[in-house]
């Protein structure tokens, strides 16, 4: 019997999505809950998983295509003998070739892996194995000169994806292979559906409200000293690491508890005011911009808040975030300081109305009480809707974030600070 394999919804709001890899090939054998192909949708990055074991007849559909959800994207027969290479059922899956269109059945018999290797050819290495290296990471690897040996891949059976690819590309600098005579040449790649809603989304907010930045800066040191005379005692007990983003999402918590409107978010002709702080974090993924959100983040510990923190992060490094867990947001911190940036004015992360920019760390000469000093100074920047938020409260609300972070002990309800951070 032949089964059709649908691309299931992944969100009520997602009506279509790319095909971003196929994992296997036609005539290949797949067990029950098999991974078949990689989907990408404006949020989030899935798989499709085959219903029941079989012989894939038909799979439908190029790398890059766009399709609507429920479309039948592959056939699997269920009455083909299993053969008796497939007995380990994740064998065939890891030399699969990510085509079917680039690799045809007819032309690359499975039964010849070595003519599968010069699908992908090497770049400098005879004795390097690519038949575990989609053709579309290959590229990317030839590229800049990296070797499959340099690459963890994360795919079925090792099998190193475009992902795993461009993580090591950043991980290695990002230089390209040099070419004899340099070159001029161009290459179109059609936008992901991530970048696509992205750039929908920051265009919508920027005709749609009416922005505005306010900024100001932050003596740093108090919690610079605070962090190297307690961050080993505090991974030692809580076994992660102390950062700035728990005291920056801990000092806006506070802020935005006072300052009820920053929190606020206008729907039609209302304005929807929030009594938790649901805030986005602002993570740069392998394929672009996600702002994974931590939930009631008034309520948790610094050490709660950074485990969080490191969880949402992984997750979008490996792309397994949530729709759940990119939406629902009511205010939102960006850290451009970790590229080196100095100053910026953030967009507004849609429906919310305030947005809070961290930047980089700069030593400065300050007057402190008649005397010019060097101190480790931060600028801040608050960009929010004007529709909502006056300048009245959108400078009491920074300047409320700058006195709690120079002020560090007026976060812990008046306990010192390493009572609290340490649990002691």
């Amino acid at each position: 019997m032949a089964i059709e394999i649908k691309v299931p919804a992944p969100g009520e709001s997602v009506s279509e999505v790319t095909i971003a890899n196929w994992l296997v090939k036609e005539g290949d054998w797949v067990e029950m809950d098999a991974p078949l192909a990689e989907f990408e949708s404006d949020k989030a990055t899935f798989e499709v998983n085959a219903e029941k074991a079989g012989v894939v007849e038909k799979l439908i559909g190029n790398i890059g295509d766009t399709i609507a959800i429920n479309t039948v994207v592959a056939v699997i027969n269920t009455d083909a003998a299993r053969p008796a290479a497939a007995e380990v059922p994740k064998a065939a899956a890891a030399t699969a070739d990510v085509s079917s269109k680039a690799v045809s059945p007819s032309a690359q018999p499975a039964a010849k892996p070595a003519v599968e290797k010069e699908a992908v050819p090497a770049v400098n290495s005879t004795d390097t194995d690519w038949s575990l290296v989609s053709p579309v990471a290959a590229q990317l690897l030839q590229q800049y000169n990296i070797t499959p040996s340099q690459v963890k891949g994360t795919g079925a059976g090792g099998r190193v994806t475009k992902v795993d690819a461009l993580e090591a590309i950043v991980a290695m600098g990002g230089v390209k292979a040099q070419t004899a005579g340099g070159s001029r040449a161009e290459r179109r790649e059609k936008m992901s559906n991530l970048r696509k809603t992205v750039s929908r989304r920051l265009v919508a907010v920027k005709n749609e409200t009416a922005m505005l930045t306010t900024f100001n800066e932050v003596n740093m040191k108090p919690i610079m000293d605070l962090r190297a005379q307690y961050k080993k005692k505090f991974e030692e007990t809580h076994g992660v690491g102390l950062g700035f983003m728990s005291f920056f999402t801990r000092a806006c918590c506070i802020a935005l508890t006072e300052w009820k409107a920053v929190n606020a978010s206008i729907d039609g002709d209302e304005i929807i005011y929030h009594d938790y702080c649901d805030v986005s974090i602002a993570v740069s993924a392998p394929k672009g911009l996600v702002v994974p959100v931590i939930r009631s983040a008034e309520k948790l510990s610094l050490d709660e808040i950074e485990k969080e923190v490191k969880r949402l992060a992984t997750k979008a490094r490996d792309n397994k975030l949530s729709l759940d867990e990119m939406t629902g947001g009511t205010f939102t911190i960006t850290n451009g300081g970790v590229f080196g940036s100095m100053m910026s004015t953030p967009i507004i992360n849609a429906p919310q109305s305030g947005i809070l920019g961290m930047h980089n760390i700069v030593e400065r000469a300050v007057v402190e009480n008649g005397q010019i000093v060097i101190r480790p100074m931060m600028y801040l920047a608050l960009s929010y809707d004007h529709r909502i938020i006056d300048g009245r409260e959108s400078v009491s609300f920074l300047v409320r974030v700058k006195q709690l972070l120079e002020n560090p002990e007026m976060m812990f309800d008046g306990k010192k600070p390493q009572e609290r951070v340490l649990g002691l």
